[in-house]
């Protein structure tokens, strides 16, 4: 897939009351910090700006953001394939899951009252620019502990954590992290059936997404440690 040039807002996902809220911002294919902030207006009002004129973007979240619905009861609960021990229903993710939920619908309806008509996926083949005939915004979920946590810096743990999952975004959709590029996800609700939450708060929103994809796995992106 070839790709043009775009920015990744990433969301650390928390409690804006306490200040456990952060975004950053970060750009494609030179992976520059271009913005960053502790307000999801700020976030905003930064994917509405990089989807002006035809260009494309990308949100990630840090929050569960599909979750499998298996056919058999007794799997209800069960953590998706690439999780480990840090399963989505889990205290931390499911609390994660239910903060992102409200988060990234509010973040999503800013921007599709901005933008009236755009488009959003959760497959990375179907997103692109107005040139590549895809849709313009991307939604995906970032993952970011253990390992692959950053330092913290001037800005905060949070703000860290936020420009971590941009870059390691960046790097996945540009096929430069050392995985399967583009097609590669780090986890999976296969082989239970998903239910996409990008694509259900994207409709929500108002964004023009596929009826599909409510049903489809979206790329999920583990950071990775620096160096």
């Amino acid at each position: 897939m070839k790709l043009s040039a775009a920015c990744v807002v990433a969301v650390d996902v928390g409690s804006v009351r306490t200040g456990s809220f952060a975004w950053a911002a970060v750009d494609m294919p030179g992976h520059t910090l271009t913005a960053h902030g502790d307000d999801p207006a700020g976030a905003a009002g930064a994917l509405s700006a990089a989807l002006t004129d035809g260009a494309s973007a990308v949100l990630a979240l840090e929050a569960p953001m599909s979750v499998p619905v298996p056919g058999d009861w007794k799997l209800l609960g069960k953590g998706r394939t690439g999780e480990g021990n840090r399963a989505w229903s889990a205290s931390a993710g499911a609390g994660a899951l239910a903060t992102g939920l409200a988060q990234g619908a509010w973040l999503l309806a800013e921007v599709a009252r901005a933008l009236p008509g755009l488009a959003a996926t959760t497959q990375v083949p179907r997103w692109g620019g107005a040139a590549d005939g895809g849709a313009p915004l991307l939604l995906v979920e970032a993952f970011v502990s253990g390992e692959g946590k950053p330092v913290p810096t001037a800005l905060g743990p949070h703000a860290a954590d936020a420009e971590a999952a941009a870059r390691a975004v960046a790097a996945r959709l540009a096929g430069e992290d050392g995985t399967d590029g583009t097609d590669g996800t780090d986890m999976t609700c296969a082989p239970q059936r998903a239910f996409s939450l990008l694509a259900a708060q994207a409709r929500w929103a108002g964004l023009a997404v596929a009826g599909d994809e409510l049903a489809l796995d979206v790329l999920v992106v583990r950071a990775r440690p620096a160096g």
